[in-house]
């Protein structure tokens, strides 16, 4: 519940629709660049797929007893609210805006930047050998991580953000500009 200079927000899904989020995870980087990572298991009260469990290993015994969307996210809304969230892909905000769609509600206005838009300006010659995503991003930056954990995930798509200012000497907000 600090303050960070960014937070990073995964998800993962029980199936094709968005809103059914079945993890979150967050890496939250302090002033000092150090990231402190956490994640949940969600019950989204809908079926999983086959396609969506064999990718990220979650299933409906995994997260059964696992608080709802409603209960965490009344939980690190405040914190969400304070922060700039990074995200890689568009994927991560429209799954949150789905899933407080399923709950009646309009998802707040967070401010949202793109990882991946960060990684196209740091390492413009990744387009068209290779992209953007966290697999190649992984493998080029030689980054470790478990792909397809919200937790991990998150921490990922929060070092492509390190890095790039690393590289570009420019702080994440002017790389989104």
């Amino acid at each position: 519940m600090g303050t960070y200079r960014f937070i990073a927000l995964d998800v993962e899904t029980a199936n094709s629709d968005a809103a059914s989020i079945c993890q979150i995870g967050l890496a939250c980087v302090d002033m000092d660049n150090q990231i402190e990572t956490w994640a949940i298991h969600i019950n989204p009260l809908v079926p999983f797929s086959r396609f969506n469990t064999q990718l990220h290993g979650i299933d409906s015994a995994r997260v059964q007893g696992a608080p709802s969307f409603a209960e965490v996210i009344a939980e690190i809304e405040p914190l969400l609210g304070r922060h700039h969230l990074i995200q890689h892909s568009s994927f991560d905000r429209r799954a949150i805006q789905g899933a407080y769609a399923a709950l009646g509600r309009r998802a707040p206005a967070w401010i949202w930047g793109d990882s991946v838009k960060i990684a196209r300006r740091a390492w413009p010659e990744f387009i068209g050998n290779g992209g953007h995503g966290l697999a190649h991003l992984k493998d080029r930056l030689q980054l470790s991580f478990e792909h397809h954990d919200a937790g991990e995930d998150a921490r990922a798509a929060a070092l492509v953000v390190l890095r790039a200012e690393q590289r570009t000497q420019l702080q994440f907000k002017a790389l989104l500009a």
